[in-house]
């Protein structure tokens, strides 16, 4: 490159630096300027964000109605209209082993039943299963509350209420002492969690104390 050339470039360079950061300088300012408009026009423009509170599905319950279990086994009891009696079909299930389901509400109760025969052992060790199935809700269970106390047909039974996310609510098991042992524990054929199952949960609950108070045994 000639002499001349290279001076010229050489000054050329030297100005135009300078300048170049004014440029820059000049296009940054801008620059945040129009993202400081953008971020304000988007936050004036954005609805606001309320969360709503948690909700469940609304469950029609019918008003509560009964009838008698026909005969065919060694107790008789009251039960719901909406309800079928079948018998459980489990391998383990015994000849007088039911299940009062309710289809509209996935909702069921298993009824185990033993007769006893004036064994103290047998009665002993019914005793001592029905308070380790209640006991296995503890992992889960918030509360479990039992109560004792005497039906109108003179049995005595012990009634457990649990609550959190356990499988069953509501149970209870009765016995004469001498020959009958009748237990019942309710159950829901679904995932969903239990305050949203709470309103039903209480309805079948109302209908298993129907059950208890006129359960009869047929001597």
């Amino acid at each position: 490159m000639p002499p001349e050339t290279r001076a010229s470039a050489a000054y050329i360079w030297k100005i135009s630096v300078p300048m170049l950061s004014k440029i820059l300088a000049q296009f940054s300012k801008a620059g945040m300027a129009l993202a400081l408009f953008v971020g304000a026009a988007a936050c004036s423009s954005a609805p606001d964000f309320t969360p709503k509170p948690k909700g469940y599905n609304r469950i029609d319950l019918p008003a509560h109605s009964f009838r008698t279990l026909t005969a065919g086994h060694p107790y008789t009891f009251e039960y719901s209209k909406y309800a079928k009696v079948l018998r459980d079909s489990s391998y383990l299930a015994q000849p007088d082993w039911l299940n009062v389901y309710y289809p509209q509400l996935h909702a069921n109760v298993q009824i185990t039943y033993t007769n006893v025969v004036r064994d103290r052992k047998l009665y002993n060790k019914m005793m001592e299963d029905a308070r380790k199935l209640t006991g296995k809700h503890q992992i889960k269970a918030t509360s479990i509350e039992e109560k004792i106390l005497r039906t109108p047909n003179g049995l005595r039974a012990s009634v457990f209420e649990l609550e959190g996310e356990v499988p069953s609510q509501f149970q209870f098991y009765t016995t004469d002492s001498t020959k009958h042992f009748f237990r019942a524990a309710l159950y829901f054929r679904t995932a969903t969690d239990n305050d949203s199952l709470a309103p039903v949960i209480e309805y079948v609950k109302y209908d298993m104390i129907k059950m208890l108070n006129s359960l009869k045994y047929n001597r």
